[in-house]
């Protein structure tokens, strides 16, 4: 691909996640009062339902992640990202409009689905880039994802102050105008030559990793290190705001700011220093650095005693974003070309998969040990747990790159 194309689709496919997780950004603030409002609920019976609509959300993204990836091996990725914006579009639009919290479960399940083309984004990538670029732009989708969440949190709770359904509105306009883009400047990433023929069993979301381990052992443990890493960063993604409101009393507009310094500090790391540290130390130096970062950020927001000091400890937390790009180059480099799709695809399978066993996991530990009449008070439980979840990790990544 030409080096003025290359450039073009990256920055395209940095829109498209940008866009994605615009949109869950957009929820975050909204998605309760808009529950509220729709089914005349209180805060607890909005909280069930937000549950719900999270695990359909996931349970799509399971499901649809490995056909997503494998129809882009099989007709390439272009059709399939395209199809996927104007589904984002559509799902925005149904949210906006929707009647009952019933059409809310519709919208979430188009965004299930639409939501896996991250695989798709991804394959993209491994397609247009080689050796130490291939990590270093996977830090895309890190960095798009960081500023996607800040523009997003930040969006809804400014166009809720207009109206309770603008936020979705212009989350529908965002898809529907990158999908229009796309369209006319998007270039196919893979050759004919490298297409292969659409398989069902391959598409299956489990057997999927399941044929991975066996034909790879190293990939396949690997693949397992990330997904135990994908669930221990949700005690974070889901988790924080919650932390922050028990334990140190923030008001929400403390709590925006200290969610606009993660968001920065990601993107400066994956946008910025992992294209420094990946050539300068390879790909597995990083994995392991940055799982140790990781661990540490996790352990020292368990123990901060103090608010300010949750500044300090997301900065080791944040530097634990080098290791998951490089995960994927590292792992992209196994397989062949015609086989990007359903790799990248069993990445999205494990960030559902985490998405449907993390939030519930540290919410049940959380409310065990912040309840009235628990014998031991410790809101930073989660983190703790977080934090040997990534030792895991750590352990398992060492041991597949020892492996002969």
């Amino acid at each position: 691909m030409p080096k003025i194309k290359q450039s073009a689709a990256l920055g395209f496919i940095f829109v498209t996640i940008f866009i994605d997780v615009l949109g869950l950004g957009i929820i975050i603030p909204v998605l309760p009062k808009l529950l509220q409002v729709m089914g005349h609920l209180d805060v607890n019976q909005a909280s069930k339902y937000i549950g719900w609509l999270t695990f359909v959300y996931a349970l799509m993204q399971l499901l649809f992640a490995s056909i997503m990836g494998n129809l882009s091996d099989r007709y390439g990725r272009r059709p399939v990202l395209l199809i996927s914006l104007f589904g984002f579009g559509l799902d925005y639009a149904v949210i906006a409009f929707a009647p009952t919290i019933a059409w809310l479960f519709v919208g979430r399940i188009i965004a299930g689905i639409c939501g896996a083309s991250t695989s798709t984004a991804t394959a993209y990538i491994a397609d247009v880039s080689t050796g130490d670029k291939r990590a270093a732009n996977f830090g895309l989708v890190g960095a798009a994802s960081a500023i996607g969440l800040i523009f997003g949190i930040a969006l809804g709770a400014y166009l809720y102050a207009i109206n309770i359904r603008l936020p979705f509105m212009a989350a529908a306009g965002f898809a529907f105008a990158n999908g229009l883009y796309g369209l006319f400047v998007l270039p196919e990433s893979l050759a004919k030559e490298n297409r292969r023929k659409f398989e069902w069993k391959r598409a299956n979301p489990l057997l999927s990793l399941v044929r991975m381990f066996k034909q790879q052992p190293t990939l396949g443990v690997i693949l397992i290190a990330t997904g135990i890493l994908y669930i221990a960063q949700k005690a974070v993604e889901y988790l924080l705001s919650t932390f922050i409101y028990e334990k140190f009393n923030w008001t929400p507009a403390s709590v925006g700011t200290l969610g606009l310094f993660v968001g920065l500090v990601l993107f400066s790391i994956q946008a910025g220093l992992i294209r420094y540290t990946v050539p300068k130390f390879g790909q597995k130096k990083n994995i392991i650095a940055g799982l140790i970062f990781y661990a540490v950020g996790l352990l020292f927001i368990a123990f901060a005693n103090k608010g300010w000091m949750l500044y300090l400890c997301m900065i080791p937390y944040c530097l634990g974003g080098l290791s998951g790009p490089a995960m994927q180059g590292f792992a992209s480099e196994k397989v062949a070309k015609n086989e990007q799709g359903e790799l990248q695809g069993a990445f999205a399978i494990l960030q559902s998969i985490s998405l449907i066993i993390g939030p519930l996991l540290f919410s049940y530990v959380f409310f065990f040990f912040t309840k009235k009449n628990s014998h031991v008070y410790f809101p930073g439980a989660p983190y703790l747990l977080g934090c040997a979840l990534i030792l895991v990790s750590t352990f398992i990544s060492i041991r597949a790159f020892n492996r002969r």
